[in-house]
């Protein structure tokens, strides 16, 4: 996810223009989506990512969003969600809670990492502890406020900094594991 300075992945005014990444950021996110096998995702980030369904069609994408939307469309999705009565793509609603489905996730054969996008949802998973690694691309800017990366509780989770990375943009990519 995309995080400010201060820990916020959207701004005050509910924005999030400052995170529309560059090509180099670009291309690290389609990398990055190659290693996902399931995205699960709470309904306003389901809504957002919508567009990517049928962008392949739209005819002013460069070659890398088309390599995204090749990416995407086909990629399993988890829609969590007490609003949404369907979903359109290669997405199903969630009939569960979000630490029953990731044991459900994880119990079954496959490959490729289990993915968590939008706030509350990944406040959530990792409330009830179920996060092994947080990836953050911190932008260098300060929104004041906000809706937090890290979800507020009481308790303390000790960290492991497997990666990082530096862009011409000035993104700094952090990626660590939780320690058990």
């Amino acid at each position: 996810m995309g995080v400010s300075l201060d820990g916020y992945i959207v701004g005050p005014g509910g924005g999030f223009d400052w995170t529309a990444p560059d090509e180099e950021v670009f291309r690290f996110s389609i990398d990055e989506i190659r290693e996902v096998g399931v995205h699960l995702l709470g309904r306003r980030l389901y809504e957002t990512m919508l567009y990517w369904e049928t962008a392949d069609q739209d005819p002013s994408l460069d070659d890398s969003m088309l390599e995204w939307a090749a990416l995407w469309k086909p990629l399993p999705k988890v829609v969590f969600s007490t609003t949404l009565s369907a979903v359109q793509g290669h997405a199903r609603l969630a009939s569960g809670g979000v630490a029953e489905e990731i044991e459900r996730l994880r119990a079954e054969p496959g490959e490729g990492d289990i993915a968590i996008g939008g706030a509350a949802l990944a406040a959530e998973v990792a409330a009830s502890g179920l996060i092994d690694e947080y990836r953050a691309r911190v932008y260098p800017v300060l929104l004041g406020g906000g809706i937090p990366f890290f979800p507020q509780h009481e308790r303390r989770v000790d960290l492991e900094l497997v990666e990082t990375r530096t862009f011409r943009s000035r993104v700094l990519y952090l990626r660590y594991r939780v320690t058990r």
